[in-house]
């Protein structure tokens, strides 16, 4: 069997409370408070834009992720603040849909837009978070302008497929 058809066992089933904790260390960005919450062999995977957001990509082990949150993530974005709205858990796993607000650090700006979070715990830990940012608004935001699609087909009516 997959890990993703998998019921985890009884002892990997993680509860509302920690499930909570966990967002409001993450939500924090107090590395100590967050690393308490990861796996020595987390993969840490935030889908985005690298040459705008360079701290997207995946990440592995607890001191890169925890290097994510206290030295590269700022050079971005600081003041960074979440709001969860909506939540699930299911046994080990957990999905979140926040939006994130915070202020661009080379200008002092405001950026703000949603990210999908998804994680999995083992042993109390996590052990696996993917996160899903709307990419195409956090770039145009944390750079200050709008993107050119250039090549992007025109919207005419002749160019709209239904399969």
């Amino acid at each position: 069997m997959t890990d993703a058809l998998q019921k985890p066992a009884a002892e990997e089933i993680a509860d509302a409370a920690l499930f909570e904790a966990y967002f409001q260390a993450f939500a924090s960005r107090d590395p100590q408070a967050f690393g308490a919450f990861l796996h020595d062999d987390v993969v840490w995977t935030i889908s985005g834009p690298v040459d705008v957001i360079p701290y997207c990509g995946t990440h592995r082990g607890k001191a890169a992720v925890i290097d994510i949150m206290a030295r590269q993530a700022p050079k971005v974005l600081r003041k960074v603040h979440l709001v969860r709205d909506k939540f699930l858990i299911d046994g080990n796993r957990g999905a979140a849909l926040t939006r994130l607000t915070a202020q661009v650090t080379a200008d002092g700006r405001t950026a703000s837009y949603r990210v999908a979070n998804f994680f999995r715990f083992e042993g109390r830990k996590l052990i696996e978070n993917t996160s899903l940012l709307d990419s195409f608004d956090a770039a145009e935001q944390v750079l200050g302008h709008a993107l050119d699609i250039g090549d992007a087909p025109s919207l005419a009516d002749d160019n709209i497929f239904v399969l």
